[in-house]
């Protein structure tokens, strides 16, 4: 019953977190777009190529959080984007508390979107808000159309679903149908994209979204 309790704690205290960096960037007119997958789902590949299709009509910033080194962060870094590395030294998620702390070190008066990449989990990220506005779950086709039955919170909390690396579906026996059918059962309100960051099919579409969604 006391470990229960802990736990309770962490999450209420987490989300009281949230709430405040909320209304930090709701008076800045920031908007946080939390970035969730799995290890290899192509979470940089995507960022990358939103900060490339939004970043003139909008100032980016990016969090990138990794349990160690700087190696997604230097690949913003090359696109002249403000970014911050985030190691969360083994850690499978990212706090909203990390984000609280990190917040200062961006010109918050000249940021439109700050993209926050999490740590490469489908499980942890989903139950921590971050102050987002709004998430977006990454499921590559390499992965399996099989993860949205096997880790429902990360779809069912999420506002958007990208099936991600799209160009290789003929390769793989993925059924998108099932992918969707699975997310809006759990998640009605979902917004799906088919997108690939290589041939950038879908990115339009997906891009005319987020700009929907921004303060």
């Amino acid at each position: 019953m006391s470990k229960i309790r802990v736990v309770k704690q962490v999450l209420e205290w987490n989300d009281d977190v949230s709430e405040s960096i909320k209304s930090i960037t709701s008076e800045k007119g920031v908007t946080i777009i939390n970035v969730m997958g799995s290890p290899g789902a192509g979470k940089t590949s995507l960022i990358t190529r939103l900060i490339e299709r939004l970043g003139d009509k909008y100032k980016i910033g990016v969090i990138e959080g990794d349990i160690t080194d700087t190696i997604d962060a230097d690949k913003i870094d090359k696109l002249h984007i403000p970014v911050v590395q985030l190691q969360t030294q083994g850690a499978c998620h990212i706090e909203a508390m990390s984000i609280e702390h990190i917040l200062p070190m961006f010109d918050l008066d000249n940021i439109d979107i700050l993209i926050v990449e999490n740590i490469g989990n489908l499980v942890c990220p989903a139950e921590f808000n971050i102050g987002e506005d709004f998430r977006i779950s990454i499921l590559s086709v390499p992965e399996g159309d099989d993860k949205v039955a096997k880790y429902p919170l990360m779809f069912s909390t999420s506002d958007c679903v990208v099936m991600h690396k799209y160009d290789m579906k003929p390769y793989f026996e993925f059924d998108d149908v099932r992918v969707e059918n699975d997310t809006l059962d759990r998640n009605p309100k979902a917004k799906i994209f088919r997108v690939s960051s290589r041939t950038e099919d879908g990115l339009k579409e997906l891009c005319e979204w987020v700009e929907s969604k921004l303060k």
